[in-house]
C-alpha cells in the first residue's frame, strides 16, 4: 500500500493498550500528520466520521484497506542478537554456556570482516520488517564498524532501531579471539558508538544508541562501573542478561553474593531505560527494586525453553508494576517472527500455571493466575515494548508514531481464514495464533510503507 504521511488510513484497526484489553476500532479513520505521527483517530461511530471520510475523499488523501484485511500495531522486539541470524535454529540441544563458547562467539568474532557483517546484516534487517517487527533492539558485536554499519543498514532500511556495541572484557569467561582488548577500549568504543548514531546526518531520531554489557559473566566491574558512568551522563537506554539461566544466575550470585538485579543496580545500570532481557530467575524483591528504578523485562519464552531452565512469572511480575514486552532472542530462540513470541507467551504461561510434572496432583503441580491470553501477548509485542522504551508507538492514538503492519488472510500461502460467523475478535484472535510471513501485506514505520522485497 501506499505511504501514509499527511494521509488518511480507512481500516479496521486492532491494538491492545494495556494487558488484558483489547480495542477493535472496525472501519475507522486513521490520520497521519506530516511525519507520520497519528494525528486524529475517528471510530466509526464518533459524530464527524461520515463528514471526515467525505472530505478526505475527495481531497484525495484517503487510502482504504482491502476489505477482510487488519491493521496491528508494529512489532517491538526488545531482545536481539544481530550477528547471530546465520546461527538461527542451530545448536539448541546443548547448554548456554557451551552454546556460547563452541557456536556463538567464533559467528559473532567473523563481524571483524565487513563483507560477512553487510550481507548478514542486510537480511536480518529485511527479514525483521517482512514480519511485521518495525521497532528493534540490538545486540550487535565488540566490532566498530560493523556496528555502524547496522545502524547504517536500519536508517537505510526504515527500521526503527536501538543498536548497542557489545561490552565484554572478562578474560576468565570470554576467548582470547573475541573481546575488547582493554576495559578502556570498551568503554570508549561504547562513547564512539554513541557519538556516531547521534551525529549521523541521516538520523532524524529512528536509531538511537544503547548501552550493552553483554552481561554480568562477559565484563569486569571496571567495565559495568565506566558503562554506568556513561548511562548517567547520556541518559542513553541500557540493554543486558539478567538472570536467565541457572548457569548464570548462579555465577552472579557466587561472584558478589547477590542477584544479578542487585548487582546491576549497584554499578548504575538499572535505569529507567533499561531493558533486561530474560529475567526468568528473579525474585520478588528483585522485581520490586526493577518496578523502583522503572527499568522494563524482554520475556523471551521461545529461548527460554531451549536455555533458561525456568518459565519468566510473568503475571506476578506485571502485578509488581514491573514493565514487560516481548523479545525473539534471535539465535537463542529459533524464530524471527514476533507472532512466534506471542504463540509461546500464551503457551509458557498456561504451562506455568497447570504445572507439567504429571506425578503432581493438579492442586499442587503448577502456579495459579500464571496465565495470559492472546490479548496480553499482543500488548507486550505492541504496546508494551514501546513502554518498555519510552517510545510513542504500539497504539492506535494521537500522538503515536504510525509503526504498523497489515495482516491479509488471502496474501500467500498459510491457514489464516475469516469465515462469515468469525466476530472480529475471533478474528483478531485468529491471526497472533494462524498469521504468517506471507500474511503481512505491508509494514510501515513513520507511515512510510517498508515491505522487504
Amino acid at each position: 500500500m501506499n505511504d501514509l504521511a499527511g494521509r488518511t488510513l480507512a481500516a479496521t484497526f486492532a491494538h491492545a493498550p494495556e494487558p488484558d484489553r483489547l480495542e477493535i476500532l472496525r472501519d475507522a479513520l486513521v490520520a497521519l500528520d506530516g511525519d507520520g505521527r497519528i494525528a486524529r483517530v475517528l471510530r466509526a461511530d464518533d459524530a464527524g466520521h461520515a463528514e471526515a471520510r467525505t472530505e478526505v475523499s475527495r481531497a484525495g488523501t484517503l487510502v482504504t484497506a482491502p476489505a477482510d484485511t487488519l491493521v496491528l500495531p508494529g512489532f517491538v522486539d526488545l531482545h536481539i542478537h544481530a550477528p547471530q541470524y546465520p546461527q538461527l535454529g542451530k545448536a539448541l540441544d546443548v547448554r548456554l554456556e557451551d552454546w556460547l563458547q563452541r557456536y556463538t562467539f567464533p559467528l559473532e568474532a567473523k563481524y571483524a570482516d565487513i563483507a560477512f557483517a553487510r550481507a548478514s546484516y542486510t537480511a536480518l534487517v529485511g527479514d525483521l520488517i517482512a514480519n511485521g517487527t518495525t521497532t528493534a533492539v540490538y545486540f550487535a558485536t565488540v566490532h566498530q564498524e560493523a556496528t555502524r554499519l547496522l545502524v547504517d543498514i536500519c536508517l537505510d532500511r526504515g527500521q526503527r532501531a536501538f543498536v548497542g556495541k557489545v561490552a565484554m572484557d572478562n578474560a576468565d569467561e570470554c576467548p582470547d579471539y573475541y573481546r575488547d582488548a582493554t576495559t578502556e577500549d570498551g568503554i570508549a568504543g561504547t562513547r564512539a558508538l554513541i557519538d556516531y548514531v547521534r551525529s549521523h546526518p541521516n538520523n532524524r531520531g529512528l536509531v538511537e544508541p544503547i548501552i550493552t554489557p553483554r552481561f554480568v559473566p562477559s565484563c569486569t566491574d571496571a567495565m559495568l562501573d565506566g558503562l554506568g558512568a556513561i548511562a548517567k551522563e547520556c541518559g542513553c537506554a541500557v540493554t543486558t542478561h539478567c538472570s536467565e539461566s541457572d548457569w548464570e544466575h548462579g555465577y552472579v550470585l557466587n561472584r558478589y553474593g547477590i542477584s544479578d538485579t542487585e548487582a546491576l543496580d549497584g554499578f548504575g545500570l538499572l535505569t529507567r531505560r533499561t531493558v533486561l532481557a530474560h529475567s526468568n530467575l528473579i525474585s520478588p524483591t528483585d522485581m520490586e527494586r526493577i518496578a523502583a528504578r522503572g527499568s522494563g523485562v524482554a520475556h523471551c519464552p521461545l529461548s527460554n525453553v531451549y536455555f533458561s531452565n525456568a518459565v519468566f512469572p510473568l503475571r506476578a511480575a506485571l502485578a509488581k508494576g514491573v514493565r514487560v514486552g516481548l523479545g525473539t532472542d534471535i539465535a537463542g530462540g529459533p524464530s524471527a517472527s514476533m507472532f512466534d513470541s506471542c504463540r509461546m507467551a500464551v503457551a509458557a504461561s498456561r504451562m506455568l500455571e497447570d504445572g507439567v510434572e504429571p506425578s503432581l496432583p493438579p492442586e499442587t503441580r503448577g502456579r495459579p493466575g500464571s496465565r495470559i491470553d492472546f490479548r496480553t501477548a499482543l500488548h507486550l509485542a505492541t504496546a508494551g515494548g514501546a513502554d518498555v522504551l519510552d517510545l510513542p508507538a504500539g497504539r492506535f492514538a494521537p500522538g503515536c508514531h504510525f509503526d504498523a503492519l497489515l495482516v491479509d488472510p488471502r496474501a500467500g500461502p498459510g491457514n489464516l481464514r475469516r469465515w462469515d460467523d468469525d466476530s472480529d475478535e475471533d478474528y483478531v484472535q485468529k491471526v497472533i495464533f494462524g498469521a504468517t510471513r506471507a500474511n503481512i501485506a505491508t509494514v510501515w514505520t513513520e507511515g512510510k510503507a517498508r515491505t522487504a522485497a
